[in-house]
């Protein structure tokens, strides 16, 4: 096994001397004579139609029945079948990274047409080829702004996802950085606190639009101000939202990102998910991930090539831009299909027709005794409301009636005791809608 190790004999004893040991075997001394187990209880093996009956079994425990109302990040978004029936084709389905362009002119340009697409969706100059997640992102997002600025002070609205800022801390743990979380104040950023926090020292300001309890915001004014002292605006947005409402390239960020799960993937524990990130042009050397470019060959034939790309986690080590800068293709693939699907007119339906089943789901819920639907600032297709019980206890009784009702704030902000925060996207119906304001006032008072 040692000669599968990368350690060096001088390496193995400084370690066995840190922890205490005199060798590796004294290691397994705990484990004594007869202890060690002969046989592991391994189920003797079954055929194929054994093993799929016995997962469709385990499947059907899943509570595949409820009508969904929660989001916090991740949406009950209808997914066309041409997403599947393409992306599922071998070419593109065994493919990864593109190291050969000569033989990878599909996969390269797929993603091409991929990062033009995030362009024209957050109206920004120059895209990579997708990252992780929408949570890493945002962080490749505040290295890439400490990177440029040489500064290591960070500003974040408590409005961004609490799950995206523990991806944050939990990166950046050892890592001499800063951290200044601006309050939230009726549901948007407070201004006057993060104006105050302004400073020369800083290197980015975080936002997210519309943030975690579904407010809608224009960030121009605090963007404005941050460039006046050489700070980087960072945006993390919803995509379908921008069907509607004003860029953040229109509002002035120098880098967006987001999560790309709305964009044609389907809804499952853990992922995967899209990272997307697009930047102003001036900065594309100090982003994170690789960018695709469209070129010509000697006979004049346009062709498709990695224009930035480096392995630099094993070559630049700790002066690397990323780490953890791990390309999304295939899902990638299935955002571009979905948004070409859709195109530019019917991508514009889509978020309508969040937003007024939002306002129809809103306009019943409000008129439940006890229920308050906080209305200080607009919306898309989440909003937050206030119940006369706790939410949690709520969310299990409307599971046994078919619904899933909600997402309690109070898991993550602790003053927010009675809140919950409800999706409502165009899969739900005029009937399921009424259905569920029906249910949760029964739910309330019976």
């Amino acid at each position: 096994m040692a000669d599968y190790i990368a350690n060096t004999q001088r390496d193995t004893q400084e370690m066995l001397k840190a922890i205490g040991a005199r060798s590796i075997d004294e290691l397994f001394d705990v484990i004594k004579p007869g202890q060690a187990p002969r046989e592991f209880d391994v189920p003797a093996g079954k055929s194929e139609f054994d093993v799929m009956r016995h997962l469709r079994e385990l499947a059907q425990k899943n509570a595949s029945h409820l009508t969904l109302f929660i989001g916090a990040g991740v949406y009950d978004h209808f997914i066309p079948s041409v997403v599947d029936h393409l992306s599922g084709r071998s070419e593109f389905y065994t493919a990864y990274t593109p190291y050969q362009p000569e033989c990878s002119q599909g996969t390269l340009q797929a993603v091409f047409e991929y990062q033009s697409a995030i362009c024209r969706l957050t109206d920004m100059e120059i895209a990579n080829a997708s990252l992780y997640d929408g949570g890493t992102a945002v962080y490749e997002a505040m290295m890439m702004a400490r990177r440029i600025t040489g500064r290591n002070r960070v500003l974040i609205d408590k409005a961004v996802s609490p799950i995206t800022r523990i991806i944050i801390y939990s990166y950046t743990r050892n890592l001499d950085i800063e951290f200044h979380e601006i309050p939230v104040q009726h549901g948007q950023t407070d201004r006057a606190a993060l104006k105050k926090q302004l400073n020369d020292k800083t290197a980015c300001v975080i936002l997210q639009n519309p943030n975690f309890f579904g407010a809608i915001d224009d960030h121009a004014d605090i963007v404005a101000q941050a460039h006046r002292q050489g700070i980087l605006a960072i945006a993390s947005v919803y995509p379908v939202a921008l069907g509607m409402l004003k860029t953040p390239g229109a509002m002035g960020f120098d880098i967006v990102t987001g999560e790309g799960q709305s964009l044609g993937l389907p809804l499952s524990f853990g992922g995967p998910y899209l990272g997307f990130m697009a930047t102003r042009r001036d900065l594309a050397r100090k982003m994170p991930g690789r960018i695709v470019g469209e070129t010509t060959d000697i006979e004049g034939k346009t062709g498709y090539v990695l224009t930035l790309q480096a392995r630099e986690q094993h070559i630049r080590r700790e002066k690397a831009t990323s780490n953890i800068c791990s390309n999304e293709a295939l899902c990638a693939l299935r955002a571009v299909i979905f948004l070409s699907a859709l195109g530019k007119v019917g991508f514009r339906e889509l978020a309508r027709q969040n937003y007024e089943n939002a306002e129809q789901a809103k306009a019943l819920v409000s008129k439940i005794k006890g229920v308050t639907v906080k209305q200080s600032s607009p919306t898309f297709n989440e909003f937050t409301v206030v119940l006369p019980r706790p939410p949690a206890e709520i969310i299990d009784k409307m599971i046994e009636k078919g619904f899933a009702a909600g997402f309690p704030l109070e898991r993550y902000y602790p003053e927010m005791k009675n809140y919950m925060l409800v999706a409502v996207t165009e899969k739900r119906t005029k009937e399921e809608i009424a259905g569920y304001a029906q249910a949760l006032e029964a739910t309330l008072w019976s």
